[in-house]
């Protein structure tokens, strides 16, 4: 995808353009620090898939990104982040007040691109997820340092915070291809699966990565008191004394405490338990992809799917 993501990144630096010096620094400086680009990438990987290349494709995933990027800068800022992406957190660089208001700046650039591409059903898609997204992060909020926070709750943050973009950007290359209803829907279900999968992933990795291989501080959720997956798991199957612990850990954000809740977290299989539910949710996806004919982009489609939940960053 070596020439499609290129003709993105070419995007991304034309939007990025901005008379104040401050907004082009931040900007290019969150979106310089890399990353997967997965979003972008399912935009034209299901548009490709669907037999359409073109600049709206291009637009559309330049597009989604600004949106993940505004969301990352303002996460940065709420959970008082210090690293990502190895590198130092634009806050923590710029200050917080310039992160979330360069943040401001990418949320209203991508609505001007978005209007740009004259779909009203693109409108719609993105409207409708920034705005789950936000009630993602409120939701986030409202569980942090809550021990008794379920499994559910959970998994309806990951569905609001992370999953929902991952869908939008899998339904606009059903979009701009103009596939029927059925086709879109098979698309979206496919980028809820795998955004699931992905922060399933990601939440394991704090208490099994290492801070040179992930970009970011190992155990900064438990620092900001997130019951994620493998500390509700281990709750569940760990003696009276560990679960004692680890409510203890979550209510007060003790990373000091992250050796112990790590050894606990491995002896009670909280990590592979927390692994295999990845799985399932990729092979969810998988399944979502025979409703699209026979393609290279299909062929990708099925391997990132794979590839997404074995990943160590």
């Amino acid at each position: 995808m070596a020439a499609a993501m290129a003709r993105v990144d070419e995007v991304i630096r034309q939007r990025l353009s901005s008379d104040v010096a401050l907004i082009e620094q931040i900007s290019h400086y969150i979106i310089g620090a890399g990353g997967k680009r997965i979003r972008p990438r399912l935009v034209l990987l299901f548009a490709q898939g669907l037999g359409y290349e073109g600049p709206q494709a291009d637009e559309l995933a330049a597009t989604v990104e600004f949106i993940h990027t505004a969301t990352l800068l303002h996460d940065d800022v709420v959970d008082e982040s210090s690293l990502r992406r190895g590198r130092q957190t634009a806050n923590a660089m710029f200050g917080n007040a310039a992160s979330v208001l360069v943040g401001d700046f990418l949320y209203s650039r991508a609505f001007q691109m978005m209007v740009s591409v004259n779909r009203m059903r693109v409108l719609e898609v993105l409207a409708d997820a920034t705005n789950v997204i936000a009630e993602g992060e409120v939701l986030q909020l409202m569980n942090m340092h809550d021990p008794d926070t379920t499994v559910e709750d959970y998994l309806r943050v990951i569905r609001f915070k992370t999953a929902k973009l991952f869908e939008a950007s899998a339904r606009l290359g059903a979009v701009v291809a103009d596939a029927d209803p059925t086709i879109e829907e098979a698309c979206a279900d496919y980028g809820r699966a795998l955004g699931t999968a992905f922060q399933l992933v990601d939440d394991l990795l704090d208490y099994e990565g290492d801070r040179e291989a992930l970009g970011k501080n190992v155990g900064d959720d438990l620092r900001e008191g997130k019951p994620t997956l493998p500390l509700l798991f281990a709750m569940d199957h760990g003696t009276d004394e560990q679960r004692q612990l680890i409510r203890h850990a979550i209510e007060h954000g003790e990373v000091e405490r992250l050796p112990e809740i790590i050894a606990i977290v491995r002896a009670t299989g909280a990590i592979e338990a927390t692994r295999q539910a990845a799985r399932d949710e990729a092979e969810r996806a998988r399944a979502c992809l025979s409703a699209l004919p026979a393609s290279e982009a299909k062929i990708f489609l099925l391997e990132l799917a794979a590839r997404s939940v074995e990943r160590s960053s």
